[in-house]
Parts: C-alpha cells; sequence; structure tokens
C-alpha cells in the first residue's frame, strides 16, 4: 500500500501503481547515448519516478541500429542498478524489423527477444503496438494470455487500437476468462485530440482501463520552446512539432499555457501534462528527455493541480 501523500496512481484493473509521469524511453540509443540515458533513469527514479516506456522497435529508423537499443540500455541499467523490483517496465510488440505484425507466434517470439535485451524474466506491461485488423483478437488474446500465463508478462495493454477493436478484445477475454487489457496508449495532447476523445474514451471510461497517453508534448511543441522566428536543435522538430505553429489552434494553447504557468510560476511543459493528467482515464502521460537538465518540468508534474477554471480555459483554446 502507498501512503496517502504518495504520488502514484493504480492503473486500471491492475495490481501495478506508476509515477503519475511515464518516462519515455525512444529517445534511449538515438538522441540519447548509453551514458546520458544512464543519466536521465538516475534522476527520474531519484525524483520518484518509477515508470518506464520503451518498445522492441526503438530505435531501428536509425541507420547502423537495428530496433531493440532503447530496451538494452534500460536492461543494462536495470542490472548496473539492480533495481528491478523498483521499476515498472512497459514494452511493446509489432513494430520490430525482425517480429513484425500481432500472429501469436509473433508475439511469443518478440516477447522472449524483448526479455533478453531488458535482462529480466518478466514484463510489467506488454503492449500490442500497433493493431492489426486483419489478425483476429482471439489470436492476439490467446498468445497475450499465454505469456501472463507463464509469468513473462504481469499485465498487457494496447496502443494504437480502435475502440471497436479494443471493445472486442475485451469482450473476448471476458467470455473466455483470459488475460485482459488494463491500459491503452493513445496520442493525446492538447493539440491532438482527435484521435483519443470521443469513442476510445469511451470505451475505456466504462471498461476501468488507464489510458497513458503517447506524444503528450506533441514532440516539444507543448514545452514553448517553439515560438514563430525561433529555430530549434532537435531530430524531433524535424518529425512535426513545430507544425504546430502554423495552426490557430497550436497558437491558442500557447497563449493559454503562457498565460496559466506565469500564474503558477511553472513551466510550460508541467502545465500541458497537468491538463492531460485532469482528464478522465488518463493516469500517466509519457513524456521523454534526451538529457537529465530537460526533467526537471515533467517531474514538477505530481506538485502541479490546475483549477476547473485553467482546465476550461486550456480546453477550450485547443477546441
Amino acid at each position: 500500500m502507498t501512503s496517502s501523500r504518495s504520488p502514484l496512481r493504480k492503473l486500471g484493473s491492475s495490481d501495478l501503481e506508476v509515477f503519475p509521469l511515464s518516462l519515455g524511453g525512444n529517445v534511449f540509443g538515438w538522441t540519447a547515448d548509453e551514458a546520458t540515458s544512464f543519466a536521465v533513469l538516475d534522476a527520474y527514479t531519484a525524483a520518484g519516478g518509477n515508470f518506464v516506456d520503451t518498445a522492441d522497435s526503438y530505435s531501428a529508423w536509425i541507420d547502423g541500429n537495428s530496433g531493440g537499443e532503447s530496451e538494452t540500455i534500460i536492461g543494462r541499467w536495470v542490472a548496473a542498478r539492480r533495481n528491478r523490483d523498483d521499476v515498472v517496465i512497459a514494452t511493446k510488440v509489432s513494430q520490430h524489423p525482425d517480429f513484425q505484425g500481432l500472429s501469436g507466434a509473433n508475439i511469443k517470439a518478440a516477447a522472449e527477444a524483448s526479455l533478453k535485451r531488458l535482462g529480466t524474466d518478466h514484463i510489467d506491461l506488454y503492449y500490442t503496438h500497433f493493431d492489426k485488423p486483419e489478425i483476429p483478437v482471439e489470436e492476439i488474446i490467446g498468445a497475450l494470455d499465454e505469456l501472463v500465463r507463464a509469468g513473462k508478462v504481469r499485465h498487457i495493454a494496447a496502443s494504437n487500437i480502435s475502440a471497436e477493436r479494443l471493445q472486442e478484445s475485451l469482450d473476448f477475454s471476458d467470455r473466455e476468462g483470459l488475460a485482459r487489457y488494463v491500459a491503452v496508449q493513445p496520442h493525446y495532447n492538447l493539440v491532438s485530440r482527435d484521435t483519443y476523445e470521443g469513442d476510445l474514451q469511451d470505451v475505456v471510461a466504462r471498461e476501468g482501463l488507464s489510458a497513458v497517453p503517447y506524444f503528450a508534448l506533441a514532440s516539444g511543441f507543448l514545452t514553448g520552446k517553439y515560438r514563430p522566428g525561433t529555430t530549434v536543435d532537435s531530430a524531433r522538430a524535424a518529425r512535426g512539432a513545430g507544425k504546430h505553429l502554423d495552426t490557430e489552434r497550436g497558437r491558442s494553447v500557447l497563449t493559454a499555457l503562457d498565460e496559466i504557468a506565469a500564474a503558477h510560476d511553472t513551466a510550460v511543459a508541467t502545465v500541458a501534462l497537468a491538463w492531460l493528467t485532469s482528464q478522465p482515464t488518463v493516469t500517466a502521460p509519457i513524456a521523454s528527455a534526451r538529457t537529465a537538465d530537460q526533467l526537471p518540468p515533467l517531474l514538477d508534474l505530481p506538485n502541479l493541480t490546475l483549477t476547473e477554471e485553467e482546465v476550461t480555459r486550456l480546453t477550450e483554446a485547443s477546441a
């Protein structure tokens, strides 16, 4: 049990209790080398963080990488710090170059490869990274259930899935008494609300799941560092963070964030994350940091509670 002062939050119907900010591992082995990644992980856990998110495909998109670099770094860090029981590790299946898709055989083979890279005997939270509608939910859930029953996975979850497929999966799990998704990882933030809000959010709420949004800071846009006339030295700038400056929604959101951040004497990023955690069903947004110096605004999240008026101001600005 955690004390009433603990910031930890229960993840869906699982027995996992997680810090309200999940540390994204997509940068490990990409824009952060191993030493820098260790420093980021050390700083995050020193501040009470315990929820690390990665995927078997991170970061196969980089020349010279083959996928699994992030898992390997996290595994080495856990081994060096001897803190496996203190960290909730989430990883994903379906996108690794050698383990594409969600066939039952692929899910089980990919899990074994992830376990080896992570240097552990179990994955705390195992996501289907991108749903594959051509694969029956019976095959996907069946394979995931086998991993849970074997003790190799504690809980299962889904990312990038439609409301219909999520409901179908949950219904099958309930009908057959198999492992059940406890969380969903959607693309969701102040400037990207359409994918999650509506039918998917309704299923998550109705079925008692938790949402763990990725791109919580819109690839850096919601940190406030992208402004008209500025140039940002970031690999993610080329991946679209700056595009929001060209939209009325993006400019409106920045204005509201600036006002509220000033009122609380906190960072724009902290306010953007606090809006997410104020939303029904959201348990822990995911955000990454290339260096430990980028962590303080993320780690300040548990200390900021927005007023109802501030939440409404941001919601309306991002409409």
